[in-house]
């Protein structure tokens, strides 16, 4: 089973695939997990990150050209996650193809809905590039004035971690969490569930319990 978690920046993916991670290693689900874009590992997201910072010239104004560096860094791992998928793990992605969807389709201002750059992404990425389907997408919604308070102290936090251009974009956040909920509402490729990481923990966590006992019970009549 393949669970990608999504959001725009500081929604709070990589804290809720952590929590998801540690319940079902718990209840002794072999568990993979990987994150994008792969910063460390990747020459293609470290291209896009110098775009981000302004170390590429004009390629950062090139919404299909930044596209295409997203989709080729999940591309070097694609066949990994589907072998892991096929040996009985679960895998957890903090953001997957639907990033490239949403952002790209905000920064055209475009409906996700019919979105021809929506349609471009996915068969780039799913068609041409193999990238596997997840089984579930889940939607970490959160208001983007909530977000951008927790960008903002998290790079007050760590000198390492400057908004890059895409988290400095307070209206392209914006955009992008309404194409987020434009794909989950019309549950674009694969199911999708969507947990509100704004309000209560203890609200949370009890989706995230249910979430884990709803993996449990498709492991087990699979």
């Amino acid at each position: 089973m393949i669970i990608a978690f999504e959001g725009i920046d500081g929604a709070g993916k990589n804290t809720l695939v952590t929590a998801l991670e540690e319940e079902l290693i718990s209840r002794e689900i072999p568990v993979a997990r990987l994150g994008f874009p792969r910063y460390d590992a990747s020459v293609h997201a470290q291209l896009a990150s110098a775009a981000l910072h302004g170390g590429m010239g004009d390629l950062v104004d090139s919404v299909y050209g930044m596209a295409t560096l997203f989709a080729l860094d999940r591309a070097e791992v694609a066949e990994d996650l589907t072998s892991f998928d096929g040996d009985g793990y679960v895998v957890l992605l903090d953001r997957w193809v639907a990033s490239n969807a949403a952002y790209s389709a905000a920064r055209l201002s475009q409906d996700a809905t019919s979105s021809e750059v929506v349609d471009w992404v996915a068969d780039l990425e799913f068609g041409q590039l193999g990238a596997p389907v997840p089984d579930l997408q889940v939607l970490v919604d959160v208001p983007d004035s909530v977000t951008s308070q927790r960008v903002a102290a998290r790079a007050a936090q760590d000198g390492t971690r400057a908004p890059d251009a895409y988290e400095a974009d307070g209206g392209l956040q914006a955009r992008t969490l309404a194409a987020y909920r434009a794909l989950a509402e019309m549950s674009w490729i694969s199911p999708w569930l969507r947990l509100d990481n704004s309000g209560e923990r203890s609200a949370l966590d009890a989706q995230l319990a249910e979430l884990a006992d709803a993996v449990v019970d498709a492991l087990t009549e699979d």
